[in-house]
């Protein structure tokens, strides 16, 4: 469950104090400052997911040092990979200098000195930080070194899909059980490791069960973006990911639905949530039609296996239930 702060409650004297406190206590001990410590504004937020923690941090401009002091005095022995979804962030390490931009990945090492800032003009900064033990990561320290201090680009590739899902723990992370928040958490941390070997270079000295994960997740997120495609079979979706069919069925196996199931479930979810909004009038088989049901006579039946109600039964109920809530259809 999340746990969230804001400097709103704090009286304004004491927010900068509050904020550098918060980080100190919650990501790292460093030092913090601002050039308008008596304006600032802050907002924090902790996931645990068991093993490995996420934290959002929204701030106006400052500036952080983590010295060789503060490393001698505590140090989690951790990577810290950081999503920039607000403003920009400038990060100095071991000899490396980066500027990330909104939606960029850069990443650190607690047990080393660095110094990072947002820039003055930039309003409010937004960071959320993956905490990983170094344990978790199954590349070596010597191999993730040149990554530090450096901008991973999060518009392509795994950086793209860790960034995706660390946007879902934040909308979904307080929706989850612990025991749910353990297994995401096993996710996350080999996410993070598939990107950071894609970057390098070096996705074959992962563990298999790794890159079968993060190419489980690829797979995953292709036939989220391609439901509405009547031909989106899974020969399509082996092709496309480079393996055989085979290796695509192997893939699945274990995760408790085959890849035809996956995509049926998908698409009729997507028809579900269609058919229960009130703003939606179109009709049956055009909601069907946009998510890849060709045939309205099979889709009507399959929903009704599904839900136990027809499509159009289904909606009728949303409707009146909506009637019955008093709101506006």
């Amino acid at each position: 469950m999340w746990t969230a702060v804001s400097s709103s409650g704090v009286p304004a004297t004491e927010r900068f104090d509050w904020f550098a406190d918060m980080v100190s206590r919650e990501v790292v001990p460093t030092t913090i400052s601002s050039q308008c410590p008596a304006g600032f504004r802050a907002e924090a937020a902790v996931l645990d997911l068991g093993g490995l923690r996420l934290s959002r941090l929204a701030y106006l401009p400052l500036r952080s040092r983590r010295t060789p002091a503060l490393i001698r005095r505590s140090d989690p022995e951790q990577y810290q990979l950081a999503l920039v979804s607000r403003s920009s962030m400038l990060l100095s390490q071991q000899g490396n200098d980066c500027a990330a931009a909104a939606g960029d990945l850069v990443m650190w090492d607690t047990s080393r000195p660095w110094v990072a800032q947002s820039p003055s003009q930039g309003g409010m900064g937004e960071l959320l930080v993956l905490q990983l033990p170094r344990p978790a990561m199954p590349l070596r320290s010597r191999q993730i070194e040149p990554l530090l201090a450096r901008r991973l680009p999060g518009s392509h590739g795994m950086a793209a899909m860790l960034a995706s899902f660390m946007k879902s723990l934040v909308d979904n992370g307080d929706r989850c059980t612990p025991e749910e928040l353990g297994r995401l958490a096993t996710v996350t941390a080999d996410l993070a490791a598939a990107c950071l070997a894609q970057h390098l270079g070096v996705e074959e000295d992962l563990p298999a069960e790794v890159r079968a994960q993060a190419r489980l997740r690829q797979i995953h997120a292709f036939i989220e973006r391609h439901l509405g495609d009547p031909e989106l079979a899974p020969s399509v979706i082996a092709a496309h990911h480079h393996i055989s069919l085979r290796a695509l069925h192997q893939l699945f196996h274990g995760t408790g639905e085959s890849v035809q199931a996956r995509v049926r479930r998908r698409r009729l979810e997507q028809c579900r949530a269609d058919l229960a909004r009130p703003d939606l009038r179109a009709p049956v088989q055009d909601i069907a039609a946009r998510w890849g049901f060709t045939n309205p006579a099979v889709f009507s039946r399959t929903f009704r296996e599904v839900y136990g109600l027809s499509p159009s039964e289904f909606r009728a109920l949303k409707i009146k239930e909506l009637c019955a809530e008093g709101k506006p259809r």
